[in-house]
């Protein structure tokens, strides 16, 4: 089977279709768990798939320096080495680059960077991020970029994205033909409309089986990050799957499907899990407060995870507050379940017709916040 992307439906701009892969289909709009290190932390790969999960991201910086590429290679690829046998997406290790800032050098060759963990010194180029993704066994692969933050002058956005174009066109050459694997360009520009026309246009030209919408969710804020989706997605190619990366908390996934986006991820559910923080139909729950801590009920009834079916906030407050380790695997296991869950209503509104009363029931719970403790 070869990689394939079909649209079912649409809603305004939102969208609704399938990513066909050979390790399995892709529901969209998709949120992918991020599995950073070979491990979507706090969870089994089977407990992550029984949320919904159809597609997992891997971490390129974090898996080239530990445990290495060439390592996973021999022990099967990262699939069989973190037993999961779903579609994997690697990102290709320039935006953690970026946020080494003091450790490391960019030129036009790559970016040469010393290691968090040993201080040992690495170079990164488009060519050995599209190796160390083919020695990991990605299904989809990202095109090396580099990614500023923001705010930034319009200078320095522009030298990045022209050399993020240069860089996806290596990555284009130097990924080649890859029976059933996916190559996905990534818009750069911040906030510069023109920018990003400027570089939708070089990456279309190149050719890539996805494209992604970079460079945002990195200090602008909701309102300007939407403000460039109200126009970014809709100068890549239609016929192909467009991801956000590094998006985001529930409202910004949703505001970013209803303006055309296909594929998210973000450490934030996993993130939150572990540091006491649930989201829910009504809004975010801190269970660390002490207003949940003779509360008998469910976290949120509606929801069908472990942490909701089996356990009360009572209980749960009682394992965050005490650092035991069953306090991060439930709330982690609610919030994964939370975000296939909302993923799954987007894609029912989106093929019946009804997106918009959809986020107007969305905005509304959120709005009303939790319920208050009996």
């Amino acid at each position: 089977m070869t990689f394939r992307f079909t649209l079912h439906a649409t809603d305004g701009a939102a969208r609704s279709g399938l990513i066909e892969t050979p390790r399995g289909t892709i529901r969209t709009p998709a949120f992918m768990p991020v599995g950073t290190a070979g491990t979507v932390k706090a969870m089994l790969p089977e407990s992550v798939r029984e949320t919904g999960a159809d597609i997992l991201l891997g971490n390129t910086y974090h898996l080239m320096l530990r445990p290495g590429a060439e390592r996973v290679a021999r022990l099967g690829g990262l699939h069989q080495f973190m037993n999961w046998d779903g579609p994997i997406l690697t990102d290709s290790g320039g935006f953690q680059v970026m946020s080494l800032a003091a450790l490391r050098h960019l030129s036009e060759e790559g970016v040469r960077f010393s290691s968090h963990i040993d201080g040992s010194k690495h170079l990164l180029t488009p060519e050995s991020s599209m190796e160390i993704q083919r020695l990991l066994g990605s299904d989809i692969v990202m095109a090396f970029d580099e990614c500023p933050a923001l705010p930034a002058e319009r200078g320095a956005l522009e030298a990045s994205m022209r050399l993020s174009m240069r860089w996806a066109a290596r990555s284009r050459v130097a990924f080649g033909e890859r029976a059933g694997n996916a190559l996905f360009g990534i818009q750069q520009g911040g906030l510069e409309r023109d920018l990003r026309e400027e570089s939708a246009q070089a990456l279309r030209e190149i050719g890539f089986d996805g494209y992604a919408v970079g460079g945002l969710a990195v200090g602008e804020g909701q309102a300007a990050m939407f403000g460039v989706l109200d126009y970014a997605p809709a100068m890549l190619p239609a016929d192909k799957p467009r991801y956000l990366m590094g998006v985001g908390k529930p409202a910004d996934i949703v505001g970013a499907v209803a303006r055309g986006i296909d594929m998210m991820d973000c450490v934030l559910p996993t993130r939150s899990g572990r540091t006491g923080q649930a989201f829910t139909r009504r809004g975010p729950v801190n269970l660390r407060n002490a207003r949940h801590r003779d509360d008998p009920r469910p976290l949120d009834e509606a929801c069908a995870c472990p942490a909701c079916k089996g356990y009360s906030r009572a209980y749960l407050h009682h394992t965050i507050r005490s650092g035991e380790i069953i306090g991060a695997m439930l709330l982690t296991w609610h919030n994964l379940q939370y975000y296939q869950d909302l993923m799954a209503g987007l894609r029912a509104a989106i093929a019946e017709g009804r997106l918009a009363a959809f986020k107007a029931e969305f905005d509304t719970a959120q709005a009303q916040g939790d319920i208050e403790p009996l």
